[in-house]
């Protein structure tokens, strides 16, 4: 037979702890939900520019709206320089593509030539079928990913700039010749 003697101190001590676990796990679980509602509220807003329609479409004026559009609507920090420049038209049945390269780096005082650029192709097209009074459709990809994105639905990350970058310079370390 084994005789439990309670020390008043340690039965005090349990109940101190077990409210102060209590307190903890209600006060987290109160900040989770907090967080959640904030998530919930918080939607990212995609921002846009007012495309030109299909009749007042030019080359120049395509290559004006995408530099219009990667100032307005990418967060993109200072030290990145691009250039844009327009590589090919497509003619095909239904409508005419028009292709544009966006070639990123970022220059240093060290290295005032880039080791490696990444690229945005822009194709813009315009709809044969359509009334030319509509706006020309805005597609873009990055040319690691052939995944298309569209202004107005797909929000930019600099972090994909950044990853061509660094695996082509990875690339070009690991390959001998």
């Amino acid at each position: 037979m084994k005789l439990h003697l309670q020390d008043p101190f340690t039965e005090l001590l349990k109940e101190q702890a077990d409210m102060i676990i209590d307190r903890v796990v209600a006060e987290s679980l109160a900040y989770l939900k907090e967080l959640q509602m904030k998530e919930e509220r918080i939607e990212y807003e995609f921002k846009n520019i007012d495309w030109s329609s299909c009749q007042d479409f030019t080359i120049e004026i395509g290559a004006r709206q995408i530099e219009e559009y990667i100032a307005v609507t990418w967060e993109i920090s200072k030290c990145w320089l691009h250039c844009l420049d327009f590589l090919y038209m497509e003619e095909l049945e239904y409508n005419t593509r028009y292709h544009y390269r966006v070639r990123w780096s970022i220059p240093t005082r060290r290295k005032p030539i880039p080791r490696a650029t990444a690229c945005t192709y822009f194709i813009i097209e315009l709809s044969k079928v359509k009334p030319s009074h509509f706006p020309v459709e805005v597609y873009f990809y990055f040319e690691s990913n052939k995944l298309m994105h569209r202004p107005n639905h797909s929000r930019f990350r600099e972090k994909w700039l950044k990853n061509i970058i660094q695996n082509k310079i990875l690339l070009m370390e690991t390959v001998t010749f």
